[in-house]
């Protein structure tokens, strides 16, 4: 796999997505929870996805239960946390595991690609962010303490370098 855009996920509603829709947008991938201290950041997100939206920008979230089961409830409880208390309007996908044996491919390919601090390839809680060129290679991993307004001006830089 040479991109983000050779994956496929499955969205909050059940459906097979493809990412090689995405191609050409630069994104931003998050591993997200309802019941997490840095839940609060679904709404820099938002701003984020709204901000930069019209200039080929979105927020890709994939809830994960791994990291203190702090994303317990179903699809159905994760879409309306995420639409009534935050306003959610960005793509959120089914459910997955970031690390371990059944992490999600797409998660492989990110941890692979854009290794954490000291090499690690684990990702170490909710709210990790890995910022993706319009060629859906990895430009940036950020952690969960990077707030989603920090990572505006390396948003800016995709957005405004040549397409692929």
């Amino acid at each position: 796999m040479t991109s983000v855009f050779d994956f496929f996920a499955v969205s909050l509603a059940g459906q097979p997505v493809e990412l090689a829709q995405y191609h050409d947008k630069v994104l931003l991938i998050v591993n997200t929870a309802s019941a997490c201290g840095f839940t609060p950041q679904y709404t820099g997100l938002e701003k984020l996805h709204e901000r930069y939206g019209p200039q080929g920008f979105m927020v890709l979230g994939f809830p994960c239960n791994q990291f203190g089961a702090q994303e317990p409830g179903t699809a159905e409880e994760i879409g309306a946390f995420c639409e009534t208390k935050y306003a959610v309007t960005f793509p959120l996908f089914a459910k997955i595991d970031v690390n371990g044996a059944a992490a999600h491919p797409l998660y492989q390919y990110l941890k692979k690609s854009a290794p954490g601090v000291l090499g690690t390839k684990a990702i170490k809680w909710n709210f990790t962010k890995f910022l993706v060129r319009r060629d859906g290679t990895v430009a940036h991993r950020y952690g969960p303490m990077t707030k989603p307004e920090e990572i505006a001006r390396d948003i800016e830089a995709l957005l405004g370098s040549a397409v692929g």
